[in-house]
């Protein structure tokens, strides 16, 4: 392989799938090893000295595919949707305090708000700024090593490391980075090692001025079995949240949506969607594409009778599930395993306050 890099992709990704297929194949006894041969420069494989960042691929969440560097050889964008920008992102009163501090680390990474720490219920855009975040900081500062990673890939890799022997190979994956996104960082919640394994991480990676920002669906005093040393680390930042956007910002969703992807729907249907449809972003959109599709595929017009009949299913969803303050304050508290009492009290426990404020 030309780099070291490339070596510890192939162990850590490939190599137990390499391992498996020799075994079908009765080769058990040999012995396996990826070697680092540089490839010399030649005429043929230089690199440009400079290249617009526009020219930079990304790599899709979750792909199992290797990091993308960019053409000058320097920084790489790994795990990053082009889709998701700032440009793309839809500002309102609900998410407009998470979007200004998203903006100000993208263009001061490691200055400022250093971890910064999104949370709010699905579908609400946390993932969005993480990769708005990296987006920005890729183009801006073109040096810099920026990786997004859900808390579930992490995890497989950590567990691919222990299994294949390439620990140190993986924690050099994410120390050696200038910007980490995780996501999803409730899915820690009970896995010592895991926690063990991201403690040092983040410590390295603060230490040295190096950005992080974590997404989670609660705030972190609300995470059970969440280690405190974590906790106290996440408030070492900048601690926001999201919330469901109101009636004007859906509206304004679902407009720029219909906008980019050109799909046809009446004002009048989008703003019947934007007041029916109100759990979170993906149902809302997904409500969209569902009317477009049918008035697509059927060569017909979509009005708001016929949009009511379509989405009768999350209509009808929405008007089962009103709730009073108190239904909605009782659920919360079992959910999180703390009395009403508690909450309303004037306790300054941790549990208590992260209820509290999710309530």
């Amino acid at each position: 392989v030309p780099n070291t890099f490339v070596r510890d992709r192939v162990l850590t990704r490939y190599m137990s799938l390499v391992r498996d297929a020799l075994n079908e194949a009765g080769g058990s006894a040999h012995e396996l090893h990826v070697d680092v041969r540089p490839v010399p420069a030649s005429p043929t494989n230089t690199l440009p000295t400079e290249a617009p960042a526009s020219t930079v691929p990304f790599v899709a969440p979750n792909s199992t595919a290797p990091a993308v560097v960019s053409k000058t050889g320097r920084g790489a964008a790994v795990g990053l949707n082009p889709r998701y920008t700032f440009d793309t992102f839809v500002k309102g009163a609900s998410n407009q305090f998470a979007l200004a501090a998203a903006q100000r680390v993208a263009e001061t990474p490691g200055r400022s708000y250093n971890p910064l720490f999104i949370y709010g219920s699905a579908g609400l855009g946390k993932t969005h700024l993480l990769h708005a975040i990296g987006s920005y900081v890729h183009e801006h500062y073109p040096n810099y090593e920026v990786r997004y990673v859900s808390t579930e890939t992490f995890l497989n890799e950590y567990v691919d490391g222990i299994r294949n022997n390439t620990i140190s190979a993986f924690k050099r994956r994410y120390r050696e980075v200038d910007v980490l996104l995780i996501d999803d960082i409730q899915f820690m919640e009970g896995k010592e090692g895991l926690q063990e394994e991201f403690f040092h991480t983040f410590n390295s990676l603060h230490g040295s001025s190096k950005q992080i920002v974590i997404s989670s669906d609660r705030v972190p005093d609300a995470i059970p079995t969440l280690e405190d040393r974590l906790r106290g680390r996440f408030r070492w930042g900048l601690i926001t949240d999201i919330q469901p956007p109101d009636v004007e910002t859906r509206l304004a969703i679902l407009r720029n949506k219909a906008e980019r992807e050109h799909l046809d729907a009446a004002p009048e249907v989008l703003e019947f969607i934007a007041s029916s449809v109100t759990t979170n972003i993906r149902e809302l959109e997904g409500a969209l594409v569902r009317v477009a599709a049918y008035a697509s595929l059927n060569k017909t017009q979509i009005d708001v009778d016929l949009a009511r009949e379509l989405l009768v299913d999350l209509v009808s969803r929405r008007v089962g599930k009103q709730r009073s303050a108190e239904q909605l304050l009782s659920e919360i508290c079992d959910y999180l395993g703390v009395s009403v009492e508690a909450v309303r009290g004037r306790s300054r426990q941790r549990p208590i306050v992260g209820a509290r404020q999710t309530a």
